[in-house]
């Protein structure tokens, strides 16, 4: 591993060259979505961008960056070539247990530990069932959990609604359910209770009845 001096401030110190890649060095060519970012004393993920390179005038990329400790979604501009200090992450697959007072806990799917993390996090906390497989995101440097998605559809039961209309399988008219987690969300009229439903977790969103 090279050592590098590094002079900030009108000081030098001592840097390892890994961490003078993964910290210092990375510009905005390394922007694209998922990776995350330390701006504004915050964490941001990039969830979408744009390189931008007018007719006239610098080039620059247009981001839409989404805080992971608040959820909060920005746009903000980036000169081409800027430097920006990301993060590295790694996504490992979690089992949800159970949710109590303190948060929700999950289990790591290949050692078995567990951990508790707050609902701020989660992308749909309302579609989580016992037993849904997600997928966890850590800041590496400090083990803390950055995000947490389920998959994109989920298939959930229905445990109460009003009577469905027989025969009326118009979507534009909407009623509320309540889901077996405990969540409500709006379905067709014909829907009714004790079916089962693919809902869209970024959306919240139904999606289409599922037939056994």
């Amino acid at each position: 591993m090279g050592i590098n001096l590094l002079k900030m401030e009108n000081r030098f110190y001592l840097i390892s060259e890994e961490t003078l890649q993964n910290k210092i060095m990375a510009s905005t060519t390394d922007i694209k979505n998922g990776v995350v970012i330390k701006f504004n004393n915050d964490l941001f993920q990039v969830v979408d961008f744009q390189h931008v390179k007018p007719g006239k005038g610098a080039a620059f990329v247009r981001t839409k960056l989404k805080s992971v400790t608040s959820g909060k979604v920005l746009d903000n501009t980036f000169p081409s070539g800027a430097k920006i200090e990301t993060v590295r992450v790694e996504t490992r697959k979690h089992q949800f247990l159970y949710k109590d007072e303190m948060g929700f806990h999950f289990m790591n799917n290949q050692d078995y530990e567990q951990i508790m993390i707050n609902e701020a996090v989660i992308n749909a906390p309302g579609l989580l069932l016992e037993g849904q497989d997600v997928d966890i995101q850590f800041n590496t440097e400090t083990e803390t959990p950055l995000t947490c998605d389920l998959p994109a559809f989920v298939v959930l039961e229905v445990t109460y609604t009003e009577p469905g209309i027989k025969g009326d399988t118009a979507t534009n008219a909407m009623k509320p359910a309540e889901l077996e987690t405990g969540s409500s969300i709006q379905v067709p009229l014909f829907i009714n209770t004790g079916e089962r439903i693919k809902v869209d977790t970024r959306t919240s969103s139904y999606v289409e009845r599922v037939k056994e």
